[in-house]
């Protein structure tokens, strides 16, 4: 009896600790899933209700949408903007903090403070640096004889005004992931390139880089999917007040157009809709990634 207890203890308790993460996932995470799922197929009031079901109707729509391809367009063109330097720029300071240095805590703390900072403030003050009028960004623009920009007006300066708010935030960040996956490559491999006589540069392009493959891959991937689900940003750049994205929709990205079918429209269907074509967008480009910064790896 006392060795059945036991068997039972080892086979049933390591179960019984995981078993409050599966409950909350099926709870938060897999039931909203698949209601969001149940909730495209039908017209859907987020106040009335189920209107009636409409199959595949809602996506039909959601393909011959021109909102929902300039929103596409916008957030696939902010988060190129954002992530081509920001993953560079991250990998070059995690190399300079990588170097002995003074009060390398402090540098290393400093560098996340963006990432920290509420989304609110850093809205309100990139919506400051880039007014037309009073901006900083304008008045720095001027001493080169640049005439004042608006910077809400066209597609291209609204795009580089959200991108450069994402690129301050996210650096930091990316570079200490970098920092972290760097100290834990072999130092044989570092003297072994001094060894053979190899630079700085072709060290870091055929040791370092390589080395951290798997901290690449996974900034590659959680950058892509934050990118496509970009909302707070752009929301704040445009004042808060709609989720329309400029005049012109200039700068909506797909969670903003998202926002406004679901909770300014209230067409919970349409939206429930567009979260899973946002779904496959964000698994395809995250694999494209990938596999582009697998490619880069082994080329470097």
């Amino acid at each position: 009896m006392q060795h059945r207890l036991a068997r039972f203890d080892r086979k049933v308790t390591p179960l019984l600790f995981v078993a409050p993460f599966f409950g909350l996932f099926v709870v938060f995470g897999a039931f909203p899933l698949l209601y969001t799922a149940w909730v495209s197929l039908h017209d859907w009031n987020l106040l009335e209700g189920d209107q009636g079901h409409l199959g595949l109707a809602n996506y039909g729509d959601l393909l011959t949408d021109p909102h929902f391809y300039n929103a596409l367009a916008n957030t696939v063109g902010i988060f190129l903007l954002a992530a081509v330097p920001e993953f560079l720029l991250a990998l070059g300071i995690a190399a300079l903090l990588d170097r002995p240095l003074r009060a390398a805590t402090w540098w290393r703390t400093g560098i996340l403070l963006p990432n920290v900072v509420s989304v609110v403030a850093v809205g309100l003050v990139f919506g400051q640096l880039f007014s037309r009028d009073y901006g900083v960004v304008n008045e720095v623009l001027g001493w080169f004889g640049v005439a004042p920009v608006n910077w809400q007006a066209k597609t291209w300066t609204s795009h580089l005004a959200v991108a450069t708010m994402v690129l301050w935030r996210w650096t930091g960040y990316n570079a200490l992931i970098y920092l972290a996956a760097m100290q834990a490559v072999p130092g044989d491999l570092y003297e072994a390139a001094a060894l053979d006589g190899a630079s700085r540069w072709r060290t870091f392009w055929s040791i370092t880089v390589p080395g951290i493959r798997p901290a690449l891959a996974f900034t590659a991937i959680a950058g892509t999917v934050n990118g496509l689900q970009l909302f707070a940003e752009p929301q704040l750049f445009g004042g808060g007040s709609d989720a329309a994205g400029g005049n012109d929709r200039q700068f909506q990205t797909l969670v903003m157009y998202l926002y406004e079918k679901g909770f300014t429209q209230f067409d919970a269907g349409y939206a429930a809709a567009l979260t899973w074509v946002m779904f496959v967008f964000c698994a395809l480009f995250a694999l494209a990634n990938y596999r582009l910064v697998r490619r880069f790896v082994r080329s470097a």
